[in-house]
């Protein structure tokens, strides 16, 4: 008779879903997070379902890319190819990834006032956060800083994009919108600016200095995070924007 090892199995201090309810999911690993999704192990040695957890997240790194990445862009299938893993365990795992997406994609229904780099983040999350492509984007403000809209400028590969000055001035004039945040994404998930982003805020802010139409910010998503370039670095110093 087959035996299958259930997280029940487990000693107390290491069932996780105990553990997520005295201590918050924070305190969970990634392995013990989906050992909650799996609720059973086995696969090859009969592994415990934190065990089977661990296995999977090794076989997802034998990339280059984070597993976690990896496992956000799997299909079933691929998660099948596991040991252990079939179907009903695969499809309880990316539908978690899904539900885990759009919760982190909600906004208010009514345009918020964007007031800081991490409100500007989440509204443009659903389009930047997670594309396998890099999107330039600009995000429309009125002179309250209120965000009435968003634009996608350019779509370029999985590692550049590009757009004009004119291109950009062209659409915030446009639509009618008095000040901008300006964004893109790297498919990578490193939100660190290149040489290319730093030498093109330079000549966005230089051009919104000139034209009366302040961009605030230059953000980079990616993988779950964001960096503003108006906080790491001295270009609006440099480049008075007079918001």
């Amino acid at each position: 008779m087959t035996y299958t090892l259930k997280i029940a199995d487990l000693p107390n201090d290491e069932r996780p879903r105990e553990r997520l309810i005295d201590l918050g999911p924070k305190s969970l690993s990634n392995a013990e997070l989906l050992a909650i999704l799996l609720g059973t192990g086995q696969g090859a040695g009969k592994l415990s379902a934190v065990g089977l957890g661990q296995h999977l997240l090794a076989h997802l790194g034998q990339c280059e890319r984070n597993p976690l990445d990896v496992l956000r862009t799997s299909n079933p299938r691929e998660l099948m190819e596991v040991d252990g893993i079939g179907p009903a365990k695969a499809t309880s795992i990316l539908a978690a990834i899904e539900l885990g997406k759009r919760v982190f994609q909600l906004r208010p229904q009514e345009p918020p006032v964007v007031d800081n780099p991490a409100l500007a983040a989440d509204y443009l999350s659903h389009e930047l956060m997670w594309s396998e492509q890099e999107h330039f984007t600009v995000l429309l403000l009125d002179s309250k800083n209120r965000a009435f809209g968003f634009k996608t400028l350019t779509i370029g590969t999985a590692t550049e994009t590009l757009v004009s000055t004119s291109e950009l001035f062209r659409e915030i004039f446009r639509q009618g919108a008095t000040r901008a945040i300006v964004a893109h994404n790297h498919p990578s998930g490193c939100v660190d600016p290149s040489q290319a982003d730093l030498d093109l805020t330079g000549k966005l802010l230089y051009a919104g200095r000139e034209l009366g139409v302040p961009i605030l910010d230059h953000l980079i998503l990616g993988g779950g995070s964001f960096r503003s370039l108006r906080e790491s670095t001295l270009l609006w110093d440099e480049f008075p924007q007079g918001d």
